[in-house]
């Protein structure tokens, strides 16, 4: 792995210029490494973080994409790291011109990681240097404590997908506070919101009075308004006084849940595991942005490889190359989902639809299908579009928002299934749907959606860890239920319990069928509540209801 050549530097920055006036923003400082195949074998279960910590399941990857790439070669072109400054890898078997169009992907990676608000915190350090140092850490402990460090990194990374990554992102954007005193906010948001569960014509009518007070009264209006208060509400100064005096604030996962509340993990023998905890955590939180915009990044960075290289003139008699790779990479499959090609035509369809003025009241308005397609206000903000769009959006929000009837039909998407050819014995693919209710949710289904737990203690003295699991129409695999359990009793230090849903079977069909006839299908499944406990590394199942 060696540095880019002064060449190669220079033809970044030439890229770099081209992207600004674009409209493109970036940091000025960047690097960049030219690496080989087996390079990206190995950097590739670290996520390309080179500082990453050593970790047994790296090794077994690597060996793993060794054996696939000896019977399958790749040459997989670059990849990009969300760090600060910013770092890339290119293929040492890139010519020049593809290097300029690679860069400009890069750059637009780049642009989306600094400027998405999913994204917001992680721009305020440099995560390699942090997972250097959490490396050093680990480095230590292994030569102190051995194995079982690596036993509390598998047992934490078990459970690293249940990260409160909302919760963290939402304390970045929660907005500045007010000149006023927290007394004041206490009783509106609080008090009798909450306690008193005060009607809206009771609010209203206790802000008119304080503004009364403060008319009349000036700089002693909020203290005449508490005076008037205590009178009505003489429970509240207690109330107030309380809410003071308790300073601890929930814990948003269930990593951070364990790391504050559990009695094992508190000894003094056992604190070094927090920090096991705090880094498999920490790592989390930062990739969890690039796992929900997956769609969003890839659509973003090949637009605009597409817009810039075809205005660039090193295109020049390299066009058909161009051409090839291009469409091995943006190719819209007509079953599966490409991530870079959906994300790509998204964005040129927003920005269509935004210059026509095809967003607005007038032309979601119009019923006539005719004049629907004709429909051009020439609005001409397209640009503006896309790029308020990169900021504000996740694939959640993007798919939900702008994939509608229209695009699906423009692109001849459709939703497939597959059954069973039962003469030729061979399976047969078909469309199943063509409307975009039906292919927006195949793709919201395969979004990432972890799943929403609720952490509780048990009230009866035995301090079991609770943990309801909201359903969702997703069940957990009861592959990793077992396993996951032990990890979190290991790290609890007393047992745990998990309430969750699961698929009840169909029980088989009493009608009577003739012989040779296909079987008839039994009572339709339905779903169950059940609760797993884990004690003494054993896992029992109940039923609690149907």
């Amino acid at each position: 792995m060696d540095i880019v050549t002064q060449h190669t530097k220079q033809i970044m920055e030439g890229c770099k210029e081209r992207a600004r006036d674009a409209g493109l923003r970036f940091q000025d400082e960047t690097l960049e490494y030219i690496v080989t195949n087996r390079d990206l074998l190995e950097l590739s279960p670290k996520m390309m973080i080179p500082t990453l910590y050593d970790y047994w399941v790296h090794d077994v990857e690597v060996l793993k994409e060794k054996g696939k790439y000896e019977l399958y070669p790749s040459n997989p072109y670059e990849t990009v790291i969300n760090t600060r400054p910013a770092i890339s890898f290119y293929n040492d078997n890139n010519p020049d011109w593809m290097n300029v169009m690679i860069f400009y992907h890069v750059l637009a990676h780049i642009d989306f990681f600094q400027n998405n608000l999913y994204f917001r915190h992680t721009w305020e350090y440099d995560f390699t240097g942090q997972a250097l140092s959490d490396k050093r850490m680990i480095s230590g402990l292994r030569a102190e404590k051995g194995r079982w460090v690596d036993y509390v990194i598998e047992f934490a990374r078990g459970i690293d997908n249940l990260v409160g990554y909302f919760s963290e992102l939402s304390a970045l954007h929660r907005p500045p506070p007010t000149n006023q005193s927290p007394r004041l906010d206490y009783y509106f948001d609080v008090f009798l919101q909450k306690i008193k569960n005060a009607k809206a014509n009771d609010y209203l009518k206790e802000i008119q009075r304080y503004n009364a007070c403060i008319r009349e009264s000036g700089e002693q209006g909020e203290q005449v308004f508490f005076s008037e208060t205590a009178r009505k509400y003489p429970e509240f100064e207690a109330l107030y006084q309380k809410s003071l005096d308790d300073k601890s604030r929930p814990a948003v996962d269930l990593l951070q849940f364990l790391w504050e509340h559990s009695e094992s993990l508190n000894k003094e023998e056992h604190l070094w595991m927090k920090s096991v905890l705090q880094m498999v955590r920490g790592t989390s939180l930062f990739f969890q942005p690039q796992i929900r915009t997956k769609i969003m990044n890839e659509g973003w960075a090949s637009y605009w490889h597409e817009t810039l290289f075809l205005l660039d003139d090193r295109i020049h008699g390299h066009e058909v190359d161009y051409a090839r790779v291009n469409s091995g990479v943006t190719a819209m499959p007509r079953v599966g989902l490409n991530p870079y090609a959906l994300g790509m035509r998204l964005f040129q369809y927003i920005e269509e639809m935004a210059d026509k003025g095809r967003f607005s009241f007038d032309f979601r308005s119009l019923l006539d299908v005719e004049q629907r397609k004709r429909y051009d206000a020439g609005a001409g903000n397209g640009k503006q579009a896309i790029f308020s769009i990169r900021e504000d959006y996740s694939d959640f929000t993007f798919i939900q928002t702008f994939l509608d009837q229209n695009f699906v039909d423009r692109n001849k998407l459709f939703v497939a299934g597959r059954r069973m050819n039962q003469d030729r014995m061979v399976w047969e693919y078909y469309v199943r749907s063509r409307k975009a209710t039906d292919y927006r949710k195949m793709v919201i289904d395969s979004l990432y959606h972890p799943p929403r737990i609720d952490i509780s203690t048990e009230n009866d003295g035995s301090k079991v860890l609770y943990l309801n699991h909201r359903f969702e129409g997703k069940p957990l695999v009861r592959d990793f239920i077992q396993n996951t359990m032990i990890g979190i009793e290991f790290l609890w230090g007393k047992p745990v319990k998990l309430e969750t849903s699961e698929r009840i079977p169909s029980g088989p069909s009493t009608e009577a069928t003739s012989p040779g006839a296909p079987p008839v299908a039994g009572k339709e499944a339905g779903w169950e509540r059940v609760v797993y406990t884990m004690k003494d590394k054993t896992l029992t199942r109940e039923v609690v209801s149907g």
